[in-house]
């Protein structure tokens, strides 16, 4: 159905007698058509506003013009810069073959001209215009009608990269200049949008290919491989993630604190088929107890103090993912039925709401509690154990895995050498001792800490035992200072120091001498003497 022109529309809320009254006959007619394009301008701008979809804001843009205008037929074209190529991009009154197949090229035609010069064209008849292509045959199903054809650029910052051309019936009364006049300010009007929404566009395809990147990232990163460690106990933990990985099953991981907990459920999500979904971690320790079921499930607002508005809970953002609910074993017997529930049902209800929903979601929880203990005392509900302990792996302390530990070591000095900017190689033969003799009662965390700090104090190429924090140096726990005598200790020393030198020379007794200021012959005479032969190291 057509719709009513805006002159017509206007006059039901417009006394045309009073305008009449006021500006006399002409000035009414001058009046009433000033509103009926100021109506026609807010009508546009608004409709480009409403969509981010540019083809629909356009096609709505085409249908304003054809209403208001009396517009026959109207195409908005764009010039592919590349190509060198005007394309239509969205026409009215003109079939979807026509906008498929024409191109133009610029400078051709009409439209191509106007996009080259940038200037706006008017013709008042379209049959007298010997340049006037009509590419897509659309005009002629009525010959004997007289049309008037419109086009102005569509600029973007002086560029051109389009046009606005407009059919409408000839019409002797019509001004040729005020119509250009009114289709450029919609043209600058499309510009702006277009501008917007290629800005929208860009914005989002550099979040895309962000996204993209870090997820890549992090499916790297937490590849079963990217795990360090060698020993025949860390080898069952990799078997066993690699087994679990590829099924739905829940995962308790269990093992002291720092030894690796949430790096074994990273890997578990990034090597599982719901990678692509999102991994959502809770830290159920550092949640206040009534506080972790708002976290966890939600809640609606005003169903609390303090609950100004509905929140969406971790297993609700979770969904399609896996959620890692680290330090199970301190949520609170209410908690503990409600996640009972959701292991057993997938369901549960936001706090403060009645709505069931719905979750698929992948369990992995991780502790360093005795849950059988908890479960005998009754602190941890023995239904809820059961269910959480579908799939478990256990992780090793590093005092049981110390062949890890060197490699573990090794990892961190790149590691932390790499982010501080500096060109530490390798550690001494004491701070290897020192690192293998110590019992690590915080595991790899400990062992972690303690490297970043060695690098940060070390000031040349080699990490030596001083650098090491003093729980090591001591030997207390570990004896890695057993006693001897002065001269043995400087005996000691002194073999250390030479060894190191070959290191760093590869076995080159003149630079090593040098690297420890002394003369040939007296770094050769102390080598004799502690039984250290240059050829091993070369």
């Amino acid at each position: 159905m057509r719709r009513r022109k805006w002159s017509d529309q206007w006059s039901d809320r417009v006394d045309r007698r009073f305008l009449e009254k006021i500006y006399g006959q002409a000035g009414m007619k001058k009046a009433m058509e000033k509103i009926e394009e100021i109506t026609l301008l807010y009508e546009i701008g608004k409709t480009l506003s409403e969509h981010l979809d540019l083809r629909k804001s356009l096609y709505k843009v085409l249908d304003i013009l054809s209403s208001s205008m009396n517009m026959v037929r109207g195409t908005i074209t764009i010039l592919d810069p590349v190509r060198n190529e005007i394309h239509i991009e969205v026409a009215h009154g003109i079939s979807r073959t026509a906008i498929e197949s024409v191109k133009y090229k610029v400078g051709e035609g009409i439209t191509g001209r106007v996009i080259e010069t940038g200037q706006s064209v008017a013709i008042p008849k379209i049959s007298e215009e010997p340049h006037f292509l009509d590419r897509t045959d659309s005009r002629k199903s009525k010959p004997n009608q007289d049309l008037s054809f419109f086009c102005v650029p569509i600029k973007r910052e002086n560029h051109v990269i389009g046009a606005l051309s407009v059919d409408r019936p000839y019409s002797p009364e019509y001004p040729l200049e005020q119509g250009s006049k009114l289709l450029s300010v919609i043209a600058t009007m499309v510009a702006r949008q277009v501008t917007n929404l290629e800005t929208i566009r860009v914005e989002k395809e550099k979040l895309r290919d962000e996204n993209r990147r870090l997820k890549n990232e992090l499916e790297n990163k937490y590849r079963i491989t990217n795990i360090i460690g060698n020993s025949n106990k860390m080898r069952e933990v990799f078997q066993m993630i690699s087994q679990v990985s590829g099924s739905n099953a829940t995962v308790l991981i269990r093992g002291e604190s720092g030894t690796g907990k949430e790096l074994v459920a990273n890997s578990i999500h990034y090597n599982s088929p719901r990678a692509p979904g999102p991994f959502v971690k809770v830290n159920c320790a550092a949640l206040p107890p009534t506080l972790i079921e708002s976290e966890l499930f939600g809640h609606e607002k005003g169903s609390f103090t303090g609950a100004i508005k509905q929140k969406l809970g971790k297993f609700e953002l979770a969904n399609k993912g896996t959620i890692f609910l680290d330090e199970i074993g301190s949520i609170t017997p209410d908690v503990q039925v409600s996640l009972l529930r959701v292991l057993q049902e997938r369901e549960f209800e936001r706090v403060g709401g009645h709505k069931t929903i719905k979750t698929d979601v992948r369990v992995v929880a991780a502790t360093n509690k005795n849950l059988e203990d908890a479960v005998e005392d009754e602190s941890f509900r023995g239904d809820l154990y059961y269910r959480l302990n579908v799939f478990p792996i256990y992780l090793p302390p590093l005092r049981e895995r110390k062949t890890d530990v060197l490699l573990l070591a090794d990892h961190f000095l790149e590691k932390y050498a790499r982010e501080n900017g500096k060109d530490v190689k390798r550690f001494s033969t004491p701070a290897i001792d020192m690192l293998m003799m110590y019992h690590w009662p915080g595991n790899v965390r400990e062992l972690e800490n303690c490297i970043e700090r060695a690098v940060l104090l070390c000031d040349g190429g080699v990490i030596h035992s001083y650098h090491l924090p003093p729980t090591l140096q001591t030997g207390v726990e570990s004896d890695t200072l057993p006693s001897m005598s002065l001269e043995e200790a400087v005996g000691k020393l002194e073999r250390d120091m030479l060894i190191d030198a070959l290191k760093n020379t590869r076995g080159n007794v003149t630079q090593a001498a040098t690297t420890l200021k002394t003369t040939v012959r007296k770094f050769s005479y102390k080598a004799k003497r502690y039984g250290i032969g240059y050829q091993e190291y070369r």
